[in-house]
């Protein structure tokens, strides 16, 4: 019996790597995504995956207006949007740049 354990047991402790090392932590950034995905309005100003930039001018539950440019309006799938690029984001991770440099002096 305690053979078998031992056999099995090199098995268990990989399977509990793979959990923590690759599976949990994709859950949280698909997690993290999903609620940046539904948290977009209008008025954000985003990148897509292709990288384009441009600010939200309509959205439903599917898709999503962007105005890239006085004249211009592309229709995106919302899941194309890779990142929201709003001031409060850009604000906080200056406030977050500025303490690093804090600490480093």
């Amino acid at each position: 019996m305690q053979q078998q354990l031992m056999g099995v047991l090199p098995f268990l402790l990989v399977l509990v790597a793979f959990y923590f090392f690759l599976i949990r932590p994709q859950q949280k950034r698909q997690k993290e995504r999903m609620r940046m995905l539904n948290s977009i309005k209008k008025g954000d100003k985003v990148v897509t995956i292709g990288g384009l930039h441009g600010s939200i001018v309509d959205l439903n539950d599917e898709r999503v207006t962007l105005k890239v440019s006085d004249n211009t309006r592309l229709v995106f799938e919302r899941s194309a949007i890779n990142s929201v690029n709003n001031e409060e984001n850009a604000s906080s991770a200056d406030v977050e740049e500025k303490k690093e440099k804090a600490d480093n002096k």
